[in-house]
Parts: structure tokens; sequence; C-alpha cells
């Protein structure tokens, strides 16, 4: 274990991750600061299974922290009212709750809550991704929306959010599955107006990595939050194995990583993105915990973590560092892919490689 992930277990590497962010941003301050965010959101649900896993309490400390510079005694906050990413960072919400007790916390979530309620729809019930992308679907909103649904579920009871949820992902897989690849493509507008939006399909053009990164964590985390007697769980544990196969397939032999546009890994301009390998790594273990998948997977998330601990850096103080993270990006054709600057330290990217380590130290063990 230490010769294949350069001396650091699995969550080794989750904490020098979490603690180099935390050491360098209070709370309220994380980038972009003093805002309800899914950078901020997905970055802190790593740093809540840490945990959780280890009992330590400066990361609940942190993450409530980040909720309480937001939220205040009467569960007020501030959030866009347009878009499914706001729901994201509503995660943080239910172990507060649990931890604390505090009403605020559940009426926040109730806020969250009632977006679906008000969110623009397709002619199918399928959820814009924002206002200003009228009649798109991106794979990126099933995370974004679709977990928070099942956990308020799960927590509150209101069994008509899992119906929703398991619909939303059934009208992804309807209009942007490719059956030859068994990836999805990243985005689909019913209108067909858009310039990316293929004319026949509607579909966006690529197989963007960070995409189908949020696609695998939804679907892994769908099969985690659906009670056992829910008629679409199976439904989406096999396609959870598939869609883990699936990405198998694309996985580059040399570097253990996942390329930018993920099937064309051939092309010169293409390089390897760190973020949605992360992803990919968290989905093939949990496909496999799950019983989606067989125990010979496992082999491929171990290469790709261990190329992930390949690639990261360190600052001039020896903190953990994590390059080679796309940065925020819209649907559009290959170029608009292979020609997004990268970042260092992103928080979606370190939030989803915290994920990846987590999910490897529960193999490992």
């Amino acid at each position: 274990m230490e010769t294949m992930y350069a001396a650091r277990t699995p969550m080794e590497w989750g904490q020098a991750a979490a603690d180099a962010l935390m050491a360098a941003f209070k709370p309220g301050e994380l980038p972009p600061a003093r805002r309800w965010h899914y950078h901020q959101g997905v970055f802190l649900c790593g740093v809540e299974m840490l945990a959780a896993s280890l009992g330590d309490s400066r990361y609940d400390d942190y993450i409530q922290g980040y909720v309480d510079d937001l939220v205040d005694e009467e569960g007020n906050f501030y959030f866009a009212r347009d878009e499914l990413d706001s729901i994201q960072a509503g995660l943080l919400l239910f172990r507060l709750s649990e931890r604390t007790g505090k009403a605020k916390y559940r009426i926040a979530a109730d806020k969250l809550r009632h977006l679906f309620r008000t969110l623009n729809r397709t002619s199918e019930g399928g959820y814009w991704h924002k206002d200003k992308y009228p009649y798109q679907m991106w794979l990126d909103g099933l995370y974004m929306g679709g977990v928070f649904a099942l956990k308020y579920a799960n927590a509150y009871g209101d069994d008509g959010l899992r119906d929703m949820a398991l619909h939303q992902e059934r009208l992804m897989r309807k209009h942007m599955k490719d059956e030859r690849t068994g990836l999805l493509y990243h985005a689909w507008d019913e209108s067909r107006k858009t310039p990316w939006s293929d004319p026949v399909t509607g579909c966006s053009p690529e197989f963007w990595g960070r995409s189908l990164g949020w696609y695998g964590l939804a679907l892994a985390e769908f099969v985690r939050l659906l009670p056992a007697e829910n008629a679409g769980r199976e439904e989406l544990k096999a396609e959870l194995g598939r869609f883990a196969q699936a990405l198998i397939r694309y996985q580059d032999e040399a570097s253990g990583l996942w390329y930018q546009v993920v099937d064309k890994g051939e092309k010169p301009d293409n390089w390897l993105e760190t973020s949605c390998s992360s992803l990919f790594v968290y989905t093939i273990v949990r496909a496999v915990q799950f019983g989606a998948a067989g125990e010979e997977c496992l082999d491929a998330a171990r290469k790709g973590f261990a190329g992930l601990a390949a690639a990261m850096e360190t600052d001039a103080a020896d903190r953990f560092v994590m390059p080679h993270i796309c940065i925020g990006t819209s649907a559009g054709d290959y170029d608009n892919y292979v020609t997004r600057p990268t970042s260092r330290n992103d928080l979606h990217g370190v939030g989803a490689f915290i994920m990846a380590a987590a999910a490897m130290a529960e193999i490992a063990e």
C-alpha cells in the first residue's frame, strides 16, 4: 500500500488535502468567499466523509463554520433561486441538524426543497440546469439536486422526492446516453436552439469528464440512499454497474487517469484531468461495494488512485496541491473542453479527491 500510494494511505491523502485547504482559508473565506455555492459544498462533502470516518471534531466544526457564516439563527440565507447548483451545499445541513438539534438547519433545508416547486422544467418534467440555459438538462444537475432530494426524503419523509429524482435520472438516460460507448453526453437541449445541440438528438457533442463524474457520483449516492424496497434501486444499481464498466474501458493505461474528453485520449491536445479521475475512482469503488460490479473492477480503482497520488504536488510549505483541475465549464464542442484553463486546489477538484480517498480507505481496511 505504501509503495502504491507514495507512502500515504488513502485516508492520509484525504486528510492532507482537507488540512491544506482548511489551513489556507477560514470556513467563510473558501472561494468564492461568503457564497452558498457548490464549490464549497463539494469540498465540504468530502470533509464530511472524513469527519464521519475519523470522528475528528475539527472537520465537523469547520463545516459548521461555513454554514453558520451564511445561515442565520432563523434559517435565513441568500442563494440563487434559479439553478440546481444552489441546492448541492444543502447536503451539509442534514448532519448538522442531527449533531446540533438546531432548527435553523431544517428551515434552511426546507427552503432549498421548495426550489423543486419553482424551477423551470422541460415538457417531460426535467429540470432546466439554470434559467439562463433554457430547456437544457446537464448531467451535473443529477448530483447537484437529486442527492439532496433523496437525503431530504429520508430525513423528513417527503417520499415524492424519490420519484422525482428517479425521473430526472431516467430522462438523462433516455436523451443523453450513447449506447455504443455506455457514456452520456454532457448536456441535452430539448429546444435544439443552442449552437452545440445536435439538430436531431439535441445532445451536446462530447463526453466531458467531470460531468460524467457528477453523474457517476449521483448514481452511487442514489443507490446508497434509496430504501432497499424501492423498485428503482435495482434499476439504478444495474445502471451503476454498466456505467462503471464503461468508465474502465476508457482509463489511460499508462497513468491510470482519465482524459478531459473521455473517449478521445488519442488526440494530442486532449489531457489527463484530475477531478473527473477522482470521481470515477469513487464511482467504481461504490459500484463494487454495492454489488453492481465485480471485485475485479477494484484493480481499476486502485490504479486510478495510484495515478492521482502520483500527480499530486506540494507547495513551498510542503502542503498538498492538486493540479490539472478543469475550471467550471459549460457544454460545448471538443475545442471548448480541451482549451479550458486548469486550476490548482480548486475546491470541487479537491473535494472529489477527498471522496475518492475516503472510498479507497474503506476497501483498504
